[in-house]
C-alpha cells in the first residue's frame, strides 16, 4: 500500500487500570473512525508511569502477554480492522518482568512481542528496579498494512537499535514512549531536552530512510510533567505531525510509503555503508592507550 494512515493516541492516565484501558478503547474507536489503519499507543498506557518510585506493590500492575489487555485489544482490532501497537508491563514469571510491546494485526491475531532492550535508571525513571532487559532481539512484524518495527522509549537514543530494525525490513519505526520534565526544571532545560529527544529520532528516519512514529503521554504524575509532543517524521526527517505538550490528542496522519524508495535512492546511505569497517561497534569502549 502506498499510503498508510497512522493513528497516534497521546493521553493522560490515572491509577485505575480498567479506566485507562476503557479510555484507550474509546480513543481507538475515534482513530479508526478517522481512517486509521495502524494505531500506536503510548508506553505503559494501562497505568500511571509507576517507575518514578521503587515500590514492590507496583509489580501487581503486571500481566501476561498474551493476556487480558491483548485479548481486549485483539477483539477491537478485529472489529475495526486496525493494527494495534500496545505497550504493556509484562509478567513473564514470578520475579521476572519486562517492559513489552505487543503487536496485534487487523484481523485480531496476536503477531508477537518486543521486549525493551535498553533499560534506564535515573531519578524518576527507576526502570531497572522493575524490568529485565529484553531478550527477544530486535523485531519486525508483518501486518496487513505495513511491516513495522517497534522499539520502546529509552531505545530511542540508540542508533544501533533503529539501524538493525530497519535492516530487518521495518518500513515504519514506532516508539511508544513515557518521558517528561521534572517540575523543578527551568524552561531552557525543558526545551533543550525535548529538542534532543525529537532530533535523535528524526535522525533515525533520515539515516534509515523510513518514517518514524513516536507516541508520548501527557499529564502531571508525581514530580513529573510528561511533555507529550508526539510526532511523525517522514523518511527524511520532516515533521508530518507534532502534538502539543499539554493536550490529549488522537490524530490520524497519512504516510506515503513510496517516499522511502525515493529518499533511499536519492540519498543512498544504505548503499555506501562500509560494513567491513564497523567491527568496533560491538565494543563497550575503544581504548587508544
Amino acid at each position: 500500500m502506498s499510503v498508510v494512515r497512522i493513528g497516534t493516541i497521546q493521553m493522560s492516565c490515572v491509577a485505575d487500570k480498567a479506566a485507562n484501558l476503557s479510555k484507550t478503547m474509546e480513543q481507538i474507536r475515534i482513530a479508526a473512525s478517522k481512517g486509521a489503519q495502524i494505531i500506536c499507543l503510548q508506553e505503559l498506557f494501562t497505568s500511571l508511569y509507576f517507575c518514578d518510585v521503587e515500590d514492590h506493590d507496583n509489580f501487581l500492575l503486571a500481566e501476561a502477554i498474551p493476556g487480558p489487555s491483548t485479548d481486549a485489544l485483539s477483539k477491537i482490532a478485529s472489529e475495526l480492522n486496525v493494527v494495534i501497537i500496545a505497550s504493556l508491563f509484562e509478567k513473564r514469571a514470578q520475579g521476572l518482568y519486562h517492559n513489552t510491546t505487543a503487536v496485534i494485526d487487523a484481523d485480531g491475531s496476536y503477531l508477537g512481542k518486543y521486549r525493551k532492550m535498553h533499560i534506564p535508571d535515573d531519578p524518576g525513571y527507576y526502570e531497572k528496579f522493575y524490568f529485565t532487559p529484553g531478550d527477544t532481539g530486535y523485531k519486525v512484524f508483518k501486518t496487513r498494512y505495513a511491516t513495522v518495527g517497534v522499539l520502546i522509549c529509552w531505545d530511542q537514543w540508540y542508533p544501533e537499535a533503529s539501524r538493525i530494525t530497519a535492516l530487518m525490513g521495518a518500513e515504519i519505526l514506532f516508539y511508544p514512549t513515557a518521558i517528561g520534565w521534572a517540575h523543578r526544571q527551568d524552561a531552557e532545560t525543558n526545551i533543550e531536552q525535548y529538542n534532543a529527544w525529537q532530533t535523535i529520532q528524526r535522525s533515525h528516519a533520515v539515516a534509515n530512510g523510513v518514517p518514524v512514529v513516536s507516541v508520548n503521554r501527557v499529564g502531571d504524575e508525581g514530580e513529573m510533567k510528561f511533555w507529550g509532543g508526539s510526532f511523525i517524521a517522514n523518511p527524511f526527517g520532516t515533521l508530518l505531525y507534532k502534538a502539543s505538550h499539554d493536550d490529549e490528542e488522537t490524530v490520524v496522519t497519512e504516510i506515503d510509503m513510496a517516499r522511502s524508495e525515493y529518499y533511499r535512492t536519492h540519498w543512498p546511505f544504505l548503499r555506501d555503508r562500509r560494513i567491513d569497517s564497523y567491527q568496533d561497534i560491538t565494543k563497550r569502549f575503544i581504548d587508544n592507550d
